[in-house]
This record gives C-alpha cells, structure tokens and sequence, in this order.
C-alpha cells in the first residue's frame, strides 16, 4: 500500500519549489556562462569561433542522447541522488574548465557537464510530481521555468560582473563553487525531496514492469506528440531567439541595437507570461485548450509580422503578446505531460519529451541560417508561425489521448 505523503506534501512544498527551482536556475545560468567569453577564449585556446561552437555542440549532444537514459534510472533508483550527483558533477566542471585553460579540457569537461545537465529535467519533475500539492502543481512548474529564465538572463551580465573584480578563470571557479553550495544545501535538506521510490512501497514499484512496456510507454501516441511539441516549440524558440534580430535586420535595414530591442520585448513578456500561466494551470483541467490557445496566438502574432510592412514599434508590441503567449503555454504543457504519465514514470517521460528540445536545437540553427542565406528574410516569419500553428495538433491529440487513457483508470479506482 502506497505510504500517505499528504503531510510532507504540505509542509515542504515551499522548500522543495525553492530547492529544485535553484537548480535549475543553475542549469540555465551554466548553459550561457562561456559565449560571452568566446572572444577571450578564441585567444586562450588559439581556435576560431567555429570550435567553439563545437565545445557547446559537444554539451547539447551529451544533454540529448543521455536525457532518456537518466530519466529510466531516476525512476528506478530515485531522482534525489541522482539530481544532487547531477547539480555538483556540472558545477565541479565548471569551475575545472577556468582551473584548466586547454582546448581539449574545455570539451572534456563540457562533455561532462552535458551528462550532469541531462538529470535536472527527469529529476526535478519526478521529485516535484511526488513532493508538491497537487493543487499547487501548476504553480510549482511555472516557478521551476521562471528560474531557468532567470538564470539564462544572469548569466552573461554575472560573468562579465565577475570579470571586473577578476580574470575569466577565477570568474569561473567562483560560479562553480556557488553550484557546489548548492547540492550541498539539496543534500542537507534532501529529506523533503520525495520521489517515485518514496511513494510506493518494496513490494511494489518496478519489479512487475520490463522493458518492453516502459518503451512501449515512451512509443505511444501522447508521449510522441509530447515529444514532438517539445521539438516545436524548440525550433519556433530558436527562429525568434537566434533569427529574428538578423531577419529584422535584413528586411527593414534597422540598426542591429533596435532590432535587438524588439527581441527584448518578447524575451521580457516571456517570463511575465510564465508566472501568470502557473495559476491558470492550477485552474482549469483543460491545459491542452489553452495550450492550443497559447500556440494560435503566437502564430497569429508572428504571421502578422510576416505579412504586413510594420513599423519595428508595432512589432515590438506584436512580439511581445507572443513572448507572454509562449509564456503562458508552459505549465500547462507540463501539466499535459504529467496527466498523461503513469505513476513512477515521471522520470522517463519527461527525459523522453524533452530531447525535443535538444532535436529543436540541432535542426532550427541550420535551418533558419540557410533561409537567411539563401531565401527571402521574411519566410522566417512564416515559417515560425506555421511551427507553432502546427503545435496546435500535437497539444490537442496529447490532451484527447489522455483523456481517454485516464476515464478507464478512473472506472476501476
């Protein structure tokens, strides 16, 4: 019989959102800490920009290709472990990447904080989906990505902080102890992490479950389309992020800085949009219509940037309705994932969906470049609005295979 977690659940649901979103905070704020080293480290190592692409295509790579395996282990041996092994393994590389100015050890080591990075996503859902109120659970996602954003936002301005007291390396190191305080307090506090492995009993867990069906789980039509808008919503995030300041640029002849403004305006509303999406997925049971609301908006948003000669003003506002639009859709596609996921699965599923990210990453880059290259600036647009268009599907038949998946199980509860 499944021991009672509702007291834990109601204490610690505080310290647990503050503990697992400060990791992931540092996931974020480590993926950004080096490119604005890149002009420094191009001297130091003696290689071009284009290496250096590389070492961070090494991390992504790494992040991608073990993301699924660990969410298997987390659901088998528990996230708790495995995340603290995770927040201090990222954090010790970082600070040995400034202990170690080589070429060879920059990739090494961002091999290695790619394995480390793989465990914050499985780790930090399953810890979460057993620790906190259910009826606080949208809130719990929406505070978990609010802290990837900040971190990501921090990055750059505290490492170029740092290197006005200090050199780039101390800089480093100084950022990665602060990483390894952090696994310390996680594991000074790691009692009110619960996990799968917290909230079943020996008897039960994985010992009637082969691998056969958990693959199969990973293979059924929910958890692929979850995968693939997860892909989505990647590569329409990397054509605004990465592109459209070049495609501004190339289509109206603004001065980079005034494009660069427009982007603002999305990436500001974004995080805005997050936190207000964390208490509307605490309020409806109907996350993929909203979600699929979320998604038509910033299609619309950015086919209407595609087809109308605008001023960069009138962008800026365009762009950041869809920049809280993509906000807004967060917890409830976290909702979506975890209302489709068996119980003890949490781990797998969410590795599993989240190499969508990483797919998004390595195919939108090439392609978006290659349309600036080669095509019309302006098909950027329409081609990011036609992802996110495409989204809508994804969401809906996630949310319907889900909800028919779930009226069996409630029959014979």
């Amino acid at each position: 019989m499944a021991k009672d977690v509702n007291a834990p659940r109601r204490s610690g649901n505080a310290k647990v959102i503050a503990l697992i979103s400060t990791g992931h905070f540092l996931s974020h704020f480590y993926m950004l800490l080096l490119p604005p080293l890149f002009p420094i480290l191009r001297e130091v190592y003696g290689v071009g920009f284009t290496e250096l692409g590389l070492a961070l295509t090494a991390f992504s790579l790494t992040t991608g290709f073990t993301q699924a395996p660990v969410g298997f282990l987390v659901d088998r041996y528990g996230a708790r472990g495995i995340l603290i092994a995770g927040v201090a393994l990222e954090s010790v590389a970082v600070a040995l990447i400034g202990v170690f100015p080589v070429f060879g050890a920059l990739v090494a080591l961002l091999v290695l904080a790619g394995l480390a990075n793989a465990v914050y996503h499985p780790a930090d859902y399953a810890i979460m989906n057993a620790s906190v109120a259910k009826e606080r659970m949208g809130r719990a996602f929406s505070i978990h990505t609010f802290a990837g954003y900040l971190g990501a936002a921090l990055a750059p301005v505290t490492m170029l902080t740092l290197m006005n007291w200090t050199d780039w390396q101390t800089a480093l190191v100084i950022c990665g102890i602060c990483g390894v305080a952090v696994a310390a307090i996680m594991a000074l506090n790691s009692g009110v992490l619960l996990d799968a492995t917290s909230t079943r009993d020996d008897s039960g867990g994985h010992h009637g479950k082969t691998h056969h069906s958990e693959l199969r789980l990973l293979f059924s039509l929910p958890i692929l389309m979850g995968l693939l808008f997860f892909t989505g919503i990647s590569m329409a995030g990397h054509g605004i992020n990465g592109f459209s300041v070049s495609a501004l640029h190339l289509i109206y002849e603004a001065p980079l800085v005034e494009a660069g403004v427009v982007l603002s305006a999305y990436l500001f509303a974004a995080p805005i949009g997050v936190l207000l999406g964390g208490w509307v997925a605490d309020r409806t049971v109907h996350h993929d219509r909203f979600a699929a609301s979320c998604f038509i908006v910033i299609a619309m948003m950015i086919f209407t940037v595609a087809a109308v000669d605008l001023s960069l003003q009138a962008i800026a506002v365009l762009f950041a309705v869809a920049g809280l639009a993509n906000g807004l859709v967060a917890p409830s596609r976290d909702m979506m994932i975890r209302s489709v996921t068996p119980p003890g699965e949490m781990g797998k599923v969410f590795g599993f969906v989240s190499v969508g990210y990483n797919i998004g990453g390595v195919v939108a880059p090439v392609m978006f470049g290659y349309l600036l290259d080669h095509a019309d600036p302006g098909l950027l647009f329409w081609v990011v609005g036609t992802i996110s268009l495409a989204t809508v599907v994804t969401v809906l038949v996630t949310g319907h295979r889900g909800r028919a998946q779930a009226r069996p199980a409630l029959q014979h509860t």
